[in-house]
């Protein structure tokens, strides 16, 4: 599913089965035929076409904002867990308090104050990241720090930060990424979210989101229109989240062991 996705967004980057942006009045609510594979939507824009473009959208928002999560968050959770005491505190509590609000919630609030738009719901989205990754770094690197060729490594001379680069990140690497997966499964649900509401990507760029917003008021019209970019979302969600279970049952070695 997810492999279908990342497709649909490479072919859509140079072509699609129609426009995605031109509006045609008088081709408003054409049923699904060889020009149009899922019909037009109520401007005559073509819906599979808004789509594979939309797809394109919601991957760029979940990557980028994902990836500053990411970075950002992995760094402060290796420099808790190796620097230890008001670091720490002061690392995990910032942790907290991003906690106490919900990840939809957050990105609203952000996204209300700094304005509408792709950049502000990446930054939105991507500033929730930190702190999952930053508690799940710190949580998994002190378990390492504890064990016997870290403290190995600490008696022959080296350093916190060359161990951090050279024992503790790679160790807890396979964690990161199947956070990372999942992640990137709230993102995009995040970003439809935002853009339902419309404080995420603007027009005329199409987003899954802004269609099913544009569709609320024809469910009993053309109750598809709905229905096919909340399939999207849902594959891709689906997907993603099978994909992250799947990272962990191959990169955990415990449940390797199991098997």
């Amino acid at each position: 599913m997810t492999a279908f996705l990342l497709i649909c967004a490479a072919i859509s980057l140079f072509w699609t089965p129609g426009s995605a942006y031109d509006i045609t009045i008088t081709n408003r609510f054409l049923p699904p035929s060889a020009d149009h594979w899922l019909g037009t939507d109520q401007f005559g824009r073509d819906i599979a076409s808004m789509l594979m473009t939309g797809t394109q959208n919601s991957i760029v928002v979940a990557v980028v904002a994902v990836s500053i999560g990411l970075f950002i968050g992995v760094s402060l959770g290796l420099l808790a867990a190796a620097k230890r005491g008001w670091t720490e505190e002061i690392i995990m509590r910032f942790s907290d308090f991003s906690f106490a609000f919900p990840a939809i919630l957050s990105a609203i609030m952000l996204t209300a104050i700094l304005g509408p738009g792709g950049v502000n719901s990446i930054l939105a989205i991507g500033l929730y990241n930190i702190p999952v990754f930053a508690r799940l770094t710190r949580g998994s690197a002190n378990s390492i720090w504890a064990r016997e060729f870290v403290m190995a490594a600490r008696a022959s001379g080296k350093g916190r930060f060359r161990i951090t680069f050279e024992h503790i990140l790679p160790n807890v690497l396979s964690l990161i990424i199947v956070q990372a997966t999942i992640l990137f499964a709230i993102a995009i649900l995040a970003e439809a979210a935002l853009s339902y509401l419309g404080l995420g990507t603007q027009p005329p760029e199409p987003s899954w989101g802004r269609m099913l917003n544009e569709a609320q008021t024809l469910m009993f019209l053309d109750p598809m229109q709905a229905i096919y970019p909340g399939l999207a979302i849902a594959i891709a969600v689906f997907g993603l989240n099978l994909l992250g279970d799947g990272l962990r049952d191959v990169l955990d070695p415990r449940l390797s062991r199991k098997r």
